[in-house]
């Protein structure tokens, strides 16, 4: 199929779901998890939901950057925002996300502090060669589909000698991500969930390839399914992972071959090798601290770590308790549990970041199916 049209074919996709009906032993329950917010907004766009047997549920995952940043990091991004000699240049989806006492990037910048939207980290770069006589700080977002080009930005900052260049890092890991959910069934309060499979991402795989999948299929005995966006991507990688679970197989495989190798892309990853290392710990929300599940730039390139320049400390911030947005990223419970959810909380009114991103859960869950 070489157009998106042959990817959202009805006839295919209803033969597909008749063949999820026929694999699907009746007795049994298949919980299956697609990590990536992506894959959230395709199933429920695409109303795939409603082509699955009950006993096929789909559990969201924490495959959102914006969703599983915690506050505390958001409120030293505004707090780098207040800085008169500082322009934070941000990526567009965090500009509404709540902070703690409902501030915002956004706030911040109707308080008359430089907050720039940009598209890529490149943008970030032309802003520190326009404004020399400001720190230009990049809030660097996102799973590994991202962190090339910020690799790329700080090496090409470090070569050109722009001193007034930085990056705010939060990039994280997915393997380490899945690791918590497979190591920890139980986070303080919010309970337990199920996962007998996993749809892996797509675009995150682009960069990573098939192989680090492998430890969670032979360690936990948990296949992996790496699927594309598309809804016949979704329920094709549904099909092949309850083949799986049926046959008692837990192994790796690839339905996006047209994107993913097992490999992945040798040059993205020796970028982000050259310039980043692990952190010994990091906070998601909804996960907690997950050991060597973020990035932090290497001492070579260190003159460029916002952290380091600004001398950054994180602060103990509550999250706010009718907000369910921890249990949603865990997929231990669904937006449509959430008390506030479609009520008070609401896109126009986002108090927690799942609704607020295009990635998120709750957005999905409002934008294409309020109830049930």
């Amino acid at each position: 199929m070489r157009y998106i049209q042959g990817f959202r074919d009805g006839k295919a996709a209803a033969a597909l779901a008749a063949m999820i009906r026929a694999e699907a032993e009746p007795d049994r329950h298949y919980h299956l998890m697609e990590f990536c917010g992506g894959h959230t907004h395709a199933v429920f766009r695409h109303g795939i939901p409603d082509l699955l047997p009950d006993n096929v549920e789909m559990v969201h995952g924490p495959g959102c950057p914006v969703c599983v940043l915690p506050v505390a990091r958001l409120d030293l991004a505004i707090e780098l925002a207040g800085r008169d000699d500082v322009i934070l240049a941000s990526y567009g989806d965090m500009l509404r996300v709540p902070a703690s006492r409902r501030n915002s990037l956004l706030n911040a910048r109707s308080k008359g502090h430089d907050v720039r939207v940009v598209q890529s980290t490149a943008e970030a770069l032309d802003l520190a060669r326009q404004h020399p006589d400001k720190q230009v700080v990049m809030f660097a977002i996102g799973f590994e589909t991202t962190t090339p080009q910020t690799a790329v930005a700080i090496r090409q900052a470090a070569e050109e000698g722009l001193e007034n260049f930085s990056v705010y890092c939060n990039h994280v890991l997915t393997p380490s991500a899945i690791q918590s959910i497979l190591d920890s069934p139980e986070v303080r309060e919010l309970g337990q969930v199920r996962v007998d499979g996993f749809l892996g991402p797509s675009h995150v795989s682009t960069i990573i390839g098939s192989e680090p999948y492998e430890f969670f299929a032979e360690e936990y005995q948990r296949p992996v399914v790496i699927a594309g966006f598309e809804p016949l991507d979704v329920m094709a990688s549904i099909v092949m992972l309850i083949r799986q679970l049926n046959e008692g197989r837990a192994e790796v495989e690839n339905q996006f071959t047209r994107g993913v190798s097992r490999q992945g892309n040798d040059r993205a990853k020796g970028l982000v090798a050259e310039v980043f290392e692990l952190r010994p710990e990091f906070s998601w929300r909804g996960l907690g601290e997950v050991p060597y599940s973020g990035l932090r730039i290497k001492r070579d390139y260190q003159r460029f770590d916002a952290e380091k320049r600004f001398e950054l400390a994180e602060k103990p911030v509550r999250e706010n308790k009718a907000c369910q947005c921890p249990a949603v990223i865990r997929g231990v419970k669904k937006p449509t549990d959430c008390e506030i959810f479609g009520t008070v909380c609401t896109p126009r009114n986002p108090i927690g970041s799942c609704m607020v991103s295009d990635e998120g859960a709750c957005a999905a869950y409002y934008r294409y199916r309020r109830a049930g």
